[in-house]
């Protein structure tokens, strides 16, 4: 099968950590290599953000992508591509005609946009994947949502003309039905894992001075959805115990940060300062030693797509704390792999700590339990195949290349 995915501002060649690079950037790269690994034909499309950049890459997962030029060679914002989308989706086009795909997977709005334009033309089903809703953002973020305000009403534009949408967690079903969109039309298929990186087997960052105190972790960008507040203030009930926080802005000092400075000052306020611990961006490659030096790792968003952190712990065996929202509400399973708090106020989140960090049978027994689902659930060939089978609802003429490479 030819597969077209569009990702316009999430190159699966992106270091994570980057200005829009993160969980999907992960989750474009591990479905094309799925892809590629099943004997499918795979070209991911992304903006041409650096002017040294080749028109186009083939990639040692076997899938190739192809650097479009839409807007200036340099990286924009991705609130700031709209404008550049008519360019991207001219290009699309224009490929498309010449060499036609059986299917195109588009994710995220803009991409859904730019894909939609190009493959009208030339007869192509488009599926979509959201990874966020501006619907949900804009509830959640208020005036501090940077999206274009035509956002929601292209969402809507788009999921209304996608051939099918693939959804990355059960809440953004509910959100999608609001919005109109037939349940027949959407299918929920999580994104995944790298079994083979993230194990509970390998070197643990190490402690130093503090390898009495307990150790909880959080991941991610520092902004202020992300929730590290909450942590920060948690610490007041949690003696003897360090948060440990990676994430930041790459290449600068997470001095530098204005979140940075604002949870520094907090901790400070709380007198808590003393046991928290910025290490700033983290290389992917590195983070399975901070996940296994963790005893509990916290995932405290407002909101959350999907919950890439919450998998990654459990794929290193460790329990995750985490608020009920989003794709973490599909991931963490309460009183089994972890813990799910709501509302996530700073002493709910301590009450539901603190078990674990007094009793290790209980963290060991979550930890496992949370490692068998991550690799029982999680790896990127099951979720390729489950995604497979939702471009077979949207492209029936080619089901018999689904079935047949899945194999």
């Amino acid at each position: 099968m030819k597969i077209a995915m569009v990702s316009e501002c999430a190159s699966p060649l992106a270091e994570l950590g980057a200005t829009d690079t993160g969980g999907r950037t992960v989750h474009v790269a591990g479905l094309a290599a799925a892809y590629a690994r099943r004997g499918h034909q795979v070209t991911v499309y992304t903006r041409r953000d650096h002017p040294s950049l080749p028109r186009e890459v083939n990639t040692d997962a076997g899938y190739r992508v192809v650097h479009v030029p839409a807007g200036p060679a340099e990286p924009i914002p991705g609130d700031h591509v709209l404008p550049y989308l008519g360019d991207f989706g001219t290009f699309l086009q224009r490929q498309w005609g010449l060499d036609t795909p059986d299917i195109v997977h588009a994710h995220y709005w803009m991409s859904g946009l730019a894909a939609e334009l190009a493959a009208r033309a030339n007869g192509i089903p488009v599926v979509v994947t959201f990874h966020a809703l501006g619907t949900v953002r804009r509830r959640h973020l208020g005036l501090a949502d940077a999206s274009p305000r035509s956002r929601i009403r292209f969402e809507r534009l788009i999921a209304g003309r996608a051939a099918h949408i693939v959804a990355t967690c059960s809440e953004e079903v509910v959100e999608l039905t609001r919005m109109g969109v037939p349940r027949f039309r959407v299918s929920v298929v999580p994104s995944g894992i790298d079994l083979s990186a993230f194990t509970p087997e390998g070197p643990a960052a190490e402690r130093g001075q503090r390898h009495r105190m307990h150790r909880v972790l959080s991941v991610g960008r520092l902004v202020p959805r992300k929730g590290f507040d909450v942590a920060i203030k948690a610490l007041t009930e949690l003696p003897d115990t360090e948060l440990v926080i990676a994430g930041g802005p790459v290449g600068d000092d997470i001095d530098d940060d204005s979140e940075g400075r604002r949870l520094r000052r907090l901790a400070t306020e709380y007198g808590v300062h003393e046991r928290l611990r910025m290490i700033g961006p983290v290389r992917r490659s590195e983070l399975p030693r901070w996940y296994r030096s963790a005893d509990v790792v916290l995932c405290t968003p407002w909101y959350e797509p999907f919950g890439m952190v919450a998998l990654e712990a459990m794929a290193c065996r460790k329990p995750v704390v985490a608020t009920a929202v989003g794709g973490l509400l599909d991931t963490v399973v309460d009183g089994v792999t972890g813990r799910l708090v709501a509302p996530p106020d700073p002493v709910t989140l301590a009450r539901a700590v603190r078990p674990l960090l007094e009793d290790r049978t209980l963290r060991e027994t979550w930890g496992a339990a949370g490692y068998q689902r991550a690799a029982g659930r999680y790896a990127w060939d099951q979720l390729a195949l489950e995604t497979l089978t939702a471009y077979h609802r949207a492209a029936p003429a080619h089901a018999g290349e689904v079935v047949s490479s899945a194999r």
